[in-house]
């Protein structure tokens, strides 16, 4: 089993905590795992991303190669498109919707969809809206791990503990948020 993972964002959306997440999980499932992060000016709204790599067996590198890529979870859609080099050709890529539009020449919404539906395994979902409905805005990257989470090799069940582990320090109220977010997103 190995499933190599780029999360995609920009800074604040919560990438590194759904790779947190990820991560937990794959150690409960005594999984290897590896994990490289790039912040290019998070704080400002910059792009964030992280390779993030599970295996059953030893991983020699944190990087992914070029065309190695299982899945790309992406909580801004220009983000996602920028590592499409990165995916399997059966690859999937699972990304928010909504833009973030940090950039004076941020491309047309339309364009950026005709690029995704050119991809044959995608799934397009609006998680902050999921999230606001759930009254809980700041869990949609947790939505989104939900919609990813068939294609992660990990039990649900992991998924949920690594939750638990991330978020317990901020108490069971948070907790419990980001649990209904996962299932939410999950479908």
């Amino acid at each position: 089993m190995k499933t190599d993972i780029i999360l995609a964002g920009v800074g604040g959306q919560g990438i590194l905590s759904v790779a947190a997440v990820i991560g937990e999980a794959a150690l409960e499932d005594g999984l290897y795992m590896k994990q490289a992060e790039v912040h290019g000016m998070s704080q400002r709204g910059g792009d964030v991303q992280s390779h993030l790599r599970i295996s059953d067996k030893p991983i020699a590198s944190d990087l992914i190669p070029l065309g190695c890529v299982d899945i790309i979870i992406s909580l801004e859609p220009m983000e996602a498109l920028r590592y499409l080099q990165y995916l399997k050709k059966d690859g999937w890529v699972v990304t928010n919707s909504t833009p973030f539009e940090n950039i004076p020449n941020y491309p047309d919404f339309d364009k950026l969809m005709e690029a995704y539906n050119a991809l044959p395994n995608k799934i397009i979902i609006d998680v902050d809206k999921i999230a606001k409905d759930l009254g809980s805005a700041r869990s949609s990257n947790i939505v989104l791990l939900g919609a990813a989470s068939p294609y992660i090799n990990i039990a649900f069940e992991k998924l949920e503990n690594g939750i638990r582990d991330i978020f317990s320090r901020k108490g069971e109220a948070v907790v419990e948020a980001n649990l209904a977010a996962l299932r939410a997103g999950r479908g």
